[in-house]
């Protein structure tokens, strides 16, 4: 009777789970830091999210610095790594991306006493597996910072705008971590809607979306322009580069992830500013946003969400990806531009789409709820990725092969989880699952 009402219970819960909070907040990372490069990757099966560089709380050019750390997701623990090795000294607005589960941290610029700024043109790569850096790999031919970086079916790292030393340019730059390469893309078009620092953004399917920045001019004036990239997969270097003016495309330092095919911006703030947080048009500190927003690509709808249901916060240099529709912000400005050592998991709620139904023609999985093993059929014979997550986004158990697969499930407590099967294609469903017993 127990076990049966037990049963009754979870089953409840899970017909009327309501939406799922956007965010929650996780342990703090060891001192506060901003302007650092954020990213995801596996290390002996557990995921991690990972810091390079960044701003202490001093606000200084001395407290610029090459400091690294990574966070256990399902411990919470935070370690030290070894620094970032750029022999120029500490360095902010680079950005981090992980390839085949490789970390590269990118670009960025070095401030010196006197107040000038130098872009860096250096690419290190940092092995996960064993906690160092490698070599750094080839240089970027323009020397970058504040750009938006992207990655293109784990394979290729678009670098897209910034600011190069003296201003703002219009390269796109893509390096291939396989062959150690960098390849000339499509430029954004030469003039001040695409030309921007401070934008960030996305690649979903073949399509880079980016928004905001702040432009060439007096000020540096925030862009309101939306900028859509298709990417040609048989020659990845042909860009088709459109876009659309509009209030909602308006932020500066945001962080950029995706919420399945939804493209996701966090925080910012409408105001230009300097590394310390002050504005470039004089009027003082830059207060940070408690919004969100969100473009379905699937409808070209483009919207700007403030809300206090999210932190305020900005200065952000990208997102730690933990799956296909949870991500992590590290550090960054809070309200009156004070550094911030917080860390936040953000998950989607309805009217992002959180779920992906099965297509029964192409998934079958079964039994829901279960209790001991979950079956995943496939169309064919396709290889995929089976990943289990708890409520909080850590990962309870995985399985990879080719369909059929069973995924045992004995080992994890009763409860409301969520499946992500991803193909080789990086095709993906995802759904909760009710362990019950």
């Amino acid at each position: 009777m127990k076990k049966t009402s037990l049963l009754l219970m979870f089953l409840l819960a899970f017909l009327t789970l309501p939406a799922q909070a956007l965010y929650e907040e996780l342990p703090s990372m060891p001192e506060p830091v901003s302007n650092n490069a954020v990213t995801a990757a596996i290390a002996n099966g557990a995921m991690y999210v990972y810091s390079f560089c960044g701003l202490d709380s001093s606000k200084l050019w001395s407290g610029i610095h090459l400091k690294a750390w990574r966070m256990n997701m399902s411990s919470g623990i935070w370690e030290a790594l070894p620094p970032v090795p750029d022999p120029e000294g500490g360095k902010i607005a680079a950005a981090a991306s992980t390839v085949k589960n490789s970390i590269y941290v990118i670009g960025g610029y070095h401030v010196a006493q006197n107040g000038s700024e130098t872009s860096s043109d250096k690419v290190h790569r940092f092995d996960p597996a064993s906690n160092s850096w490698l070599s750094d790999g080839a240089p970027l031919p323009k020397a970058i910072d504040d750009h938006v970086q992207a990655v293109w079916r784990d394979s290729l790292i678009y670098v897209i705008t910034g600011w190069s030393n003296i201003t703002n340019v219009p390269d796109v730059q893509i390096y291939n971590p396989a062959g150690n390469v960098w390849l000339d893309g499509t430029d954004v078009p030469n003039n001040v809607n695409y030309k921007v620092f401070g934008a960030s953004g996305v690649i979903i399917g073949d399509t880079i979306y980016y928004c905001g920045g702040a432009a060439a001019g007096i000020n540096f004036p925030a862009s309101s322009f939306f900028r859509i990239g298709i990417i040609d997969p048989g020659n990845p270097a042909q860009i088709n580069w459109s876009g659309f003016s509009s209030a909602d495309a308006k932020g500066y330092r945001m962080a950029a992830a995706t919420q399945n095919s939804t493209a996701v911006w966090i925080g910012g703030s409408d105001v230009t500013y300097n590394y310390n947080g002050i504005a470039y048009n004089g009027s003082g500190g830059v207060p940070a946003l408690a919004r969100r927003k969100l473009y379905q690509p699937a409808t070209g709808t483009l919207v700007n969400e403030n809300t206090n249901a999210l932190p305020a916060i900005m200065d952000l240099r990208g997102a730690a990806q933990i799956d296909l529709t949870r991500f992590v912000t590290a550090g960054g400005m809070e309200n009156g531009q004070k550094v911030s050592n917080r860390v936040f998991l953000y998950s989607p709620d309805g009217s992002v789409g959180a779920e992906s139904p099965a297509d029964p023609a192409v998934f079958s999985i079964y039994p829901n709820p279960v209790a001991d093993n979950l079956s995943i059929d496939c169309d064919g014979s396709m290889a995929v990725q089976v990943i289990l997550y708890d409520v909080y986004g850590r990962t309870g158990t995985s399985v990879s092969g080719t369909c059929p697969l069973t995924l045992p499930v004995t080992q994890l407590a009763s409860g409301i989880y969520r499946l992500q099967v991803l193909s080789a294609e990086r095709q993906v469903w995802s759904g909760k699952i009710l362990i019950a017993r």
